[in-house]
């Protein structure tokens, strides 16, 4: 393959996963964004007592919910954010590492095509 096809195919794979890993960046922190609110609600649950009332928007209507109810829906809000968190991570930490290698390549074919030309 011609060097300059080869430099471009791999300046469009870089491109590709640096695309794909703002993505990543994104939907990480909307996550931690979600997160920051579900502990500010488990705070605020914290502080209620048994007897106080806990709403919950349904469409356009407000019904009332159990405290014990809310309280299991939050904490598995953020389980399930952890672990989604935990997951986007790995594949930065994937694609930041496949992103860094196609930078070696590029490097080392940028090199070589001086020479060769």
């Amino acid at each position: 393959m011609d060097p300059q096809k080869q430099l471009q195919a791999l300046s469009d794979e870089f491109q590709g996963l640096q695309t794909e890993l703002e993505g990543l960046v994104d939907a990480r922190q909307k996550l931690e964004s979600q997160q920051q609110e579900n502990e500010g609600v488990q705070t605020e649950f914290a502080g209620l007592d048994e007897e106080s009332n806990i709403y919950k928007l349904v469409g356009p209507v407000l019904l009332k919910q159990d405290k014990t109810e809310a309280t299991m829906a939050v904490n598995s809000r953020l389980e399930f954010i952890e672990k989604e968190i935990k997951r986007i991570e790995s594949e930065i930490d994937a694609t930041q590492e496949k992103s860094e290698k196609k930078r070696t390549e590029i490097i080392q074919l940028q090199s070589q095509v001086p020479a060769s030309a």
